[in-house]
């Protein structure tokens, strides 16, 4: 049974990768608190922190998902820091070990975010792209990205969108208003949403896992992004609620201030080389995601 190191794995997506993998591969978490992980995700997983490895000589695939949450909080300066932070100094550490390692771990696999590509309108982006918006998000996701591919050992890098999921992570912080009636489109909703389902986004990692000729940039997005204002009609209609409110741009700036720039702008993301390299998506169509996803 190979061996995964994985960070982030009490987030959303860890938890979902460490719950359909945990029979295949033996799986030891990092975290800031191995007690806190080891009640939430069960004794058949070895939890520690960073500073307990030397090495990783006994690892045969690292992935890393770890982040201080990038929209939960206003950007004051310190929490730019902290987002910054807790991206660029655990995959620093890791490359470390990878690259000290005599018996490398066979694959690296690290997050990154669409962010990497700044807004982009409504141009379709792949992979390929190479005309970058300089912003935070775009700041956070080079670095993150640069670090992570000086790993010497196969490396691939997650460009992730909007993870659909019933039991955490953006959708569950949206849901509120559109329950009452209140949801619906932010500003003129032409602005672009790039998401994947839950189920989509564990198995492509293992795919990039199980598949040795995958490496470099992966746009992990459904293939079929969605307008803003098409994504809170969908929503509306899976809870049987009406869509009549928008949401004015200045009133999110004035909640968010930076970060709004998340919501306000978007990127449409094909993820053109997953495809490529022969993955098929179980919920490429929106309403299919929404209907799959207990909402209640």
């Amino acid at each position: 049974m190979k061996h995964i190191l994985l960070t982030g794995g009490t987030g959303l997506i860890g938890r979902h990768l460490i719950e359909k993998l945990k029979s295949k591969y033996q799986f030891s978490v990092i975290s800031r608190d191995p007690k806190r992980a080891k009640r939430l995700l069960g004794d058949d997983i070895q939890a520690m922190e960073i500073e307990d490895l030397s090495n990783l000589e006994n690892i045969d695939i690292v992935v890393n998902l770890a982040g201080e949450p990038i929209a939960d909080s206003r950007w004051s300066d310190s929490q730019k820091q902290r987002i910054c932070a807790s991206r660029w100094d655990i995959t620093s550490r890791l490359v470390e070990l990878i690259n000290k390692s005599e018996s490398k771990p066979e694959t690296f696999i690290s997050g990154s975010a669409i962010g990497f590509y700044g807004r982009q309108g409504d141009t379709p982006i792949t992979e390929d792209f190479n005309d970058f918006h300089e912003e935070f998000s775009r700041e956070v996701c080079k670095k993150w990205e640069d670090i992570a591919n000086q790993a010497q050992t196969r490396t691939c890098i997650l460009r992730t969108g909007v993870v659909l999921s019933d039991d955490g992570g953006a959708l569950s912080k949206m849901l509120m208003p559109f329950r009452l009636g209140l949801g619906g489109p932010i500003g003129d909703g032409k602005q672009f949403m790039s998401w994947i389902h839950i189920d989509d986004m564990v198995r492509g990692i293992q795919f990039l896992i199980e598949n040795e000729q995958c490496s470099g940039p992966f746009n992990f997005t459904s293939p079929k992004p969605a307008s803003n204002a098409f994504f809170a009609h969908k929503l509306c209609k899976r809870l049987d609620r009406p869509c009549i409110f928008t949401t004015p741009t200045f009133a999110v700036k004035l909640l968010m201030g930076e970060s709004s720039e998340l919501v306000i702008y978007g990127q449409k993301v094909i993820p053109m080389r997953l495809e490529a390299a022969g993955f098929h998506f179980n919920y490429p169509v929106l309403m299919d995601a929404l209907d799959s996803l207990d909402l209640r």
